[in-house]
């Protein structure tokens, strides 16, 4: 473990993806000594599990993105370590580290806001981090994840741009499935250029291949669902803005063939002879922001259900939280309320798993983009990363004039640190190569199994 000479600072930084990466490279770029704690082999995150997999492309150039940064001298990995499994807040606070930077993402989704769910999650009610997680890496030797047989009737709850990457997912399997069954074989990727070219190619329609296709409901009306990061200053921007949603989503709807409800909130399951049939929708009406509830329900019937209403990050005992997310005593800084050299960057802070909010957080739009604005494409998801980036080296430089104040660490606290960190490197078995590890413990791809 070769660490250069820089002083007596030494800063741990829980999460390696996006924020963290960036983190640690501003940091060692400065001169400061860094330890980098990942809960995964990979020190990837959502762009290795919450990034859907037709993204290829993209997530290799961001995981590259990722070694480079993490690959320094004055950089610390360790892999496969879970702050609140493997290693308690109260026991990594004590080591004595300068500051503390919490990049562990937003993981945990927001419950599904109906009771009596506990028999069917996993099964019949899926989250959409699994789900997402489950495509992804299902096709692995060995997968040992969780697995779901999807149902093409499948009921989703959400109205973001997740909510429709989760219906993609469910079109494509389903598709595919079905296609198989009538004697056609296709992949993945082929199937995400589009379901309704695919299928017009072999002059079949859904129905002929015996499936109706899931459909997405939202609390909102479609000129509501936030799937632009255009700004609604004016009135005007406002009604240019609703026709870009109406265009992302029929563009979406076309190419997939899923349906669309709006104004619907999830009151109620269906629950006959111990099985989920369905859900118990109470209809809603749009005045100004308000989503008013209205008396009148309606009955959807449907074999699965697939929550995707948002992420938060996992609660770590000895962290105060506030509405779902870390509580943050600055907004600049982002120190974590009541622990003066503890800090949360990139989703940790904002609470906001999916694209378009991140996005919403350190990107603007220019007008002349948005009005040919008709889907997302990887160029979106890349300047979701990069303005990620952008933020953490902005909240950065509020960090580091906290850090440059504190006293430097004794030599005696230096080493105990060091210590602690080779033990549990050792855990994981990780000898020290970075590289090595990164090469060993990469998946096989299934656009190269193909």
């Amino acid at each position: 473990m070769s660490i250069k000479e820089s002083g007596h600072h030494f800063i741990a930084i829980i999460g390696g993806a996006v924020a963290g990466a960036e983190a640690a490279s501003q940091l060692s770029r400065r001169g400061f000594r860094v330890v980098v704690f990942d809960q995964g082999k990979l020190p990837y995150g959502k762009i290795e599990d919450g990034l859907p997999m037709w993204h290829y492309k993209l997530r290799d150039k961001e995981e590259e993105n990722i070694n480079r940064k993490l690959n320094q001298p004055n950089i610390i990995y360790v892999p496969c370590i879970r702050l609140g499994r493997d290693l308690e807040f109260s026991d990594l606070l004590s080591w004595g580290f300068t500051a503390i930077l919490l990049a562990t993402g937003a993981w945990k989704d927001r419950p599904f806001p109906v009771d009596g769910i506990e028999p069917f999650v996993g099964k019949e009610i899926i989250y959409q981090n699994p789900l997402v997680y489950w495509f992804n890496h299902r096709h692995e030797p060995g997968y040992t994840g969780p697995e779901f047989d999807l149902k093409e009737d499948a009921i989703i709850i959400g109205g973001g741009l997740a909510s429709l990457d989760v219906a993609k997912i469910l079109m494509i399997d389903t598709v595919q499935k079905a296609l198989k069954t009538h004697g056609i074989e296709t992949d993945i990727f082929t199937l995400e250029h589009g379901i309704a070219a695919f299928l017009e190619k072999h002059n079949l329609t859904l129905e002929q291949i015996g499936l109706k296709g899931c459909t997405l409901y939202y609390r909102r009306r479609d000129i509501d669902m936030p799937l632009t990061p255009m700004p609604v200053d004016s009135e005007e921007k406002l009604e240019k803005a609703r026709l870009v949603r109406q265009k992302v989503l029929e563009n979406f709807q076309k190419k997939y063939l899923f349906r669309f409800e709006g104004c619907c909130i999830p009151n109620e399951l269906i629950v006959e002879d111990g099985g989920l049939h369905g859900v118990k929708f109470q209809l809603t009406k749009i005045e100004g922001d308000r989503v008013i509830p209205l008396e009148q329900t309606i009955d959807v019937h449907g074999s699965m259900v697939v929550s995707s209403i948002g992420s938060i990050p996992e609660h770590i005992p000895g962290l105060p939280t506030e509405n779902g997310v870390f509580k943050i005593k600055s907004p600049q800084s982002c120190q974590i309320h009541g622990l003066y050299n503890v800090f949360a960057i990139g989703n940790a802070v904002t609470g906001k798993g999916n694209i378009n909010e991140s996005v919403r957080h350190g990107r603007e739009i220019t007008e002349m983009i948005m009005d040919s604005f008709l889907d997302w494409h990887q160029d979106d998801y890349e300047n979701w990363h990069r303005q990620t980036s952008v933020k953490v080296k902005q909240h950065m430089n509020e960090i580091i004039e906290v850090i440059e104040r504190q006293k430097f660490l004794p030599d005696t606290v230096v080493q105990n640190i060091l210590e602690k960190v080779e033990s549990l490197q050792k855990k994981s078995g990780y000898e020290g190569d970075f590289e090595q590890w990164i090469k060993d413990h990469t998946p096989p791809r299934l656009e190269n199994m193909l």
